[in-house]
């Protein structure tokens, strides 16, 4: 019996596949169509779901978009449905298909030599405060503060001098966004609170509006910081991996104690007094600990609603790093996470898992669908004696200096080679059904393990493509 993929002659010159512009899977019971390029969802009926491929090639092979005429077709391959079954998922198909709603054409592609010529204004700012840390988390990017270079605090001039770059740099937009960041950004928290202060007094008289973020590992949080953070930041990143002897193994102090019995109970009381809004926990899971859903779950068994839990990013040479011969436990896990968050909600305790929060109506813009997060070109990060670079992760590479926040960019060819970084311009995103969810993924991990950032890190898309697949899987769950 004949497979619907399978059909290759009847209509004309065929082609191999479906150049990825419908993805189809199966989870939780749900068959689900995804029309790439429309951004439409499709949960369908086992016939539409076999019948979509096979409609795609017949079309292309030059058949008329006519239900009787294809249902002809479709019924010489022997498949176990009958003629009129057949007419009736093909009808349906092709209502889809006239309301633009599948096999959708690419209309972004042409856009992209538009958006390579955009003007550049930077609207946010990752201000490192503090390179220095009173935790030694064994798997930080950042040596535990140093990022490849000394121990520092931000003085408040080379702040100031950094909002005054920002605001002179943004052009027209009013929205700016600043992330005090670390190392352990509490280290430095005079300074902090000085520079929302100044923020605060540039933006009547140029027009423009700070959204602050802090991101803690909370060993240092109080009554008074938590006070300050709930009037003047728009949102908090908690850092915690899950549970207790998860986050103590990866995220000890320098001493070797472990951190979670002291930060959990401050975490729950700040997330509490911000009504479990604007706010979420953030941990990451490592080969020690693959069975990460567990983690989540107890995060939000402790009370924390908004909650993330991220995979690692290691060289290969670090005991704690993802491989290959993981990928088959995580995508399980994520099914299971998926499954576990659905019935929470169900039972009147919901829970947002930052990977499956995803827009299906509207979305983010064209601009950030193509390319990401802006680092390089709308996003910088600031050392504390005010360097310039892409983002936090590429701090203390030398070559993606890109000048100062007083001289301003002056390696405008760093910032021309992320302009130009978008998913068209990587060969593994342009068939890839979850380019337009992800934009072609982080620059940083692409050149950590490709030297070019217009590569992709290969664990971290498939373990991507699975939190899209589940994420849609739950918004049709929460649909029907």
């Amino acid at each position: 019996m004949g497979k619907p993929d399978e059909y290759t002659d009847g209509c004309g010159d065929g082609r191999k596949g479906m150049d990825k512009v419908v993805h189809q899977y199966k989870n939780n019971g749900y068959n689900i169509v995804l029309d790439v390029n429309s951004g439409s969802v499709h949960v369908v009926d086992d016939i539409v779901y076999d019948l979509v491929g096979t409609v795609d090639k017949l079309l292309e092979k030059g058949c008329a978009a006519n239900s009787s005429i294809l249902a002809e077709e479709i019924d010489s391959l022997c498949l176990p449905y009958n003629k009129e079954e057949i007419k009736e998922a093909v009808e349906e198909i092709l209502e889809l298909k006239e309301a633009g709603m599948l096999y959708a054409p690419d209309i972004y592609e042409n856009y992209i030599g538009d958006f390579k010529k955009r003007e550049t204004v930077v609207k946010a700012l990752c201000l490192h405060v503090a390179h220095d840390c009173n935790l030694a988390c064994k798997y930080c990017f950042a040596e535990e503060g140093e990022y490849h270079g000394r121990r520092a605090l931000m003085s408040l001039e080379t702040g100031k001098k950094a909002l005054d770059f920002l605001v002179a740099n943004s052009g027209n937009r009013v929205n700016l966004e600043v992330d005090f960041f670390g190392g352990e950004p509490l280290m430095n928290w005079q300074v902090v609170k000085d520079l929302v202060a100044y923020g605060r007094g540039l933006e009547e008289p140029f027009h423009k509006k700070f959204r602050f973020t802090l991101t803690t590992n909370g060993v240092l949080l109080d009554e008074e910081v938590m006070a300050f953070v709930n009037k003047e930041m728009s949102n908090v990143v908690l850092s915690i991996d899950g549970r207790k002897e998860v986050n103590d193994r990866m995220r000890p102090h320098r001493g070797g104690q472990g951190s979670y019995e002291k930060i959990v109970p401050k975490f729950q009381k700040l997330a509490e007094s911000r009504g479990q809004m604007n706010y979420y926990v953030r941990g990451t899971f490592t080969k020690n600990n693959l069975d990460f859903s567990r983690d989540v779950a107890h995060l939000a068994d402790l009370g924390f609603e908004q909650i993330s839990v991220e995979p690692v990013v290691a060289k290969p040479s670090d005991d704690y790093a993802l491989r290959e011969e993981d990928l088959e436990v995580l995508l399980a896990e994520y099914d299971k996470l998926a499954v576990d968050l659905l019935e929470r909600r169900k039972t009147g305790k919901p829970v947002n898992f930052f990977h499956f929060m995803i827009d299906l109506e509207g979305g983010p813009c064209v601009a950030k669908r193509l390319s990401g997060c802006g680092s390089g070109t709308e996003y910088l990060a600031v050392t504390p004696w005010g360097d310039l670079y892409p983002c936090h992760q590429f701090v203390g590479k030398e070559e993606f200096l890109m000048g100062n926040v007083v001289d301003g960019i002056t390696r405008t060819d760093i910032r021309d080679e992320f302009k130009t970084c978008n998913v068209y311009a990587k060969e593994k995103c342009k068939n890839c059904f979850a380019k337009f969810y992800c934009s072609g993924g982080c620059a940083a991990n692409s050149y950590n393990f490709h030297k070019n950032i217009n590569d992709t890190y290969d664990l971290g898309c498939e373990l991507q493509r699975k939190r899209i697949e589940c994420a849609i899987m739950i918004k049709a769950a929460l649909a029907e």
